[in-house]
């Protein structure tokens, strides 16, 4: 299990919700492809298809959780993952969790969450 909790300066619970939901924005923000579609059932591809699944959980400004898979893994494994939103002094939070990897996969995802999802978020609200 990947556990992560990560402020977001200059950024609301809200903002960063619709940044990971919505397609332009969460495509800007990881500078790729992304293809979301916002609603509970709804699927999503981003990372030019290497990571894809569906939502499975919304609630909005607090809460998306999402059935999530590697391309590179077994056809049918998914993992989820857990995003918890609220605003702090000077930004938002995000508790993250993700479960069900893959054996042998959690530190390469541990620090892909840290590269390519929380280090382009504060990029994002630095503007």
């Amino acid at each position: 299990m990947i556990k992560q909790t990560v402020v977001i300066p200059n950024a609301t619970a809200q903002e960063i919700y619709d940044v990971l939901m919505d397609s332009k924005k969460h495509g800007d923000m990881v500078n790729d492809r992304a293809q979301i579609d916002p609603k509970v059932g709804g699927e999503f591809s981003t990372f030019g298809g290497y990571a894809s699944g569906k939502t499975t959980n919304l609630v909005p400004g607090k809460l998306i959780e999402q059935a999530w898979r590697a391309s590179d893994w077994e056809e049918g494994v998914y993992s989820k993952i857990r995003f918890e939103l609220r605003d702090v002094d000077g930004g938002a939070e995000i508790q993250f969790t993700q479960t069900d990897l893959p054996e042998g996969t959690e530190a390469e995802f541990e620090s892909g969450w840290q590269d390519f999802y929380w280090a382009p978020l504060k990029k994002y609200f630095s503007k």
